[in-house]
């Protein structure tokens, strides 16, 4: 348990000080400390990103730890997820080239320049914080969640907007986000995107499922240009009607892929194997695989060693969504099937399907049932 108390606002600070009173045990992040906050004692508190009067900073004891802001394009300390509104802030739909200047481009630009492993102290210093925050903060959000309730969609980025699994996989999302599912992906385009659309479209019937997808389908490929003004576009038709949440979780480390706009929350790491490993661990109420390649069948074996060792406590489901691909393109399903006939893995719970509805009853049955293979 989080034994510090985290403050992130100034608003927040201002009304706890009093007279005297002392801080014991609290995170400060990006706070704007007045002189008010002079009549104060501070101990065993962090201070990440403040600004404050030297005289107060003169005061605190070694036990007190102060990271102050360097000159980056990012905040490294930021106390919450991201937004597509902030994470494309700059952004003109009517004018697709105007994403080089958005805020994302423009960390993503000056990452590559960094290096993604930087040799600059200063700069992994710096996005070793920020993937810290993040993670704060995803952790934060996931503990308003039934961990058997967070479900993740894997699959390739390059499943275009028109495929028959596009459109299955914002089925399956929309429908179990209306049964109080929190969907999670890998936060790109593709089978990642169709997923946070379908969470988007909680609230509406199939036939806005299909004018939205029509819609998109104008930029089918996340290579076309107008892929994220399409996806803007389609936000601006249909509005969120429910209060249904999704997470992104990408990555800069694959910048060139844009993170999709539908994802409600995002929480955007510079470092990747943080991100492909936090993804899995927090999916426990089952991962629904879509046609992918070499990412997605990393993220497979990656989640069958998590079940098999009961990594989280427990198994979960692996539901594969399209029969011929997996059983017969990307045989991964009979082999996985063979070696846990074999003992090779314990503890998988595997189905295949074609079907929307299949892959849903599974992931509802196995939240249903309380049950899991511990």
């Amino acid at each position: 348990m989080n034994r510090y108390v985290e403050i992130d606002s100034n608003e927040v600070f201002e009304e706890l000080i009093a007279v005297g009173r002392t801080f014991e045990h609290y995170v400060f992040q990006n706070v704007t400390f007045s002189r008010n906050a002079l009549q104060c004692r501070f101990r065993d508190s962090l201070f990440m990103g403040c600004t404050m009067p030297d005289a107060m900073r003169d005061e605190l004891g070694d036990d007190c730890l102060v990271f102050p802001r360097m000159n980056k394009p990012y905040n490294m300390f930021p106390s919450h997820l991201y937004t597509a509104q902030q994470l494309y802030e700059g952004f003109d739909k009517a004018q697709p080239s105007t994403y080089a200047c958005c805020y994302d481009a423009r960390i993503y630009n000056h990452y590559i320049a960094k290096g993604k492993q930087a040799g600059d102290y200063s700069e992994a210093f710096a996005r070793s914080l920020h993937d810290n925050s993040i993670s704060d903060a995803l952790h934060d959000f996931l503990s308003h969640y039934d961990d058997r309730k967070v479900v993740a969609v894997m699959g390739g980025h390059s499943l275009l907007r028109t495929d028959e699994t596009y459109r299955k996989i914002v089925i399956i999302s929309r429908n179990l986000s209306n049964k109080g599912c929190l969907m999670v992906t890998g936060g790109g385009p593709g089978a990642m995107e169709a997923a946070h659309l379908g969470v988007w479209l909680a609230g509406y019937d199939d036939a806005a499922v299909d004018s939205a997808i029509s819609m998109l389908s104008a930029a089918p490929s996340y290579k076309d240009e107008g892929w994220l003004s399409t996806a803007f576009g389609v936000m601006d038709k249909f509005p969120r009607l429910c209060n249904n949440y999704s997470v992104g979780i990408p990555t800069w480390f694959y910048g060139h892929e844009p993170a999709t706009p539908f994802a409600t929350h995002i929480a955007k790491y510079f470092d990747n194997s943080i991100r492909e490993d936090g993804l899995l661990a927090i999916a426990k109420g089952g991962v629904i695989y879509a046609p992918g390649s070499a990412g997605t069948m990393q993220e497979i074996f990656q989640d069958a060693a998590q079940n098999h060792y009961l990594t989280c406590g427990y198994a979960s489901p692996m539901v594969f969504l399209g029969v011929k691909y997996w059983s017969e393109e990307f045989p991964v399903y009979p082999l996985l099937q063979g070696l846990h006939t074999k003992g090779c893995y314990r503890n998988l719970i595997l189905s295949l399907t074609d079907e929307p509805c299949e892959a849903e009853r599974v992931i509802l049955d196995f939240i249903k049932s309380g049950n899991g293979i511990y």
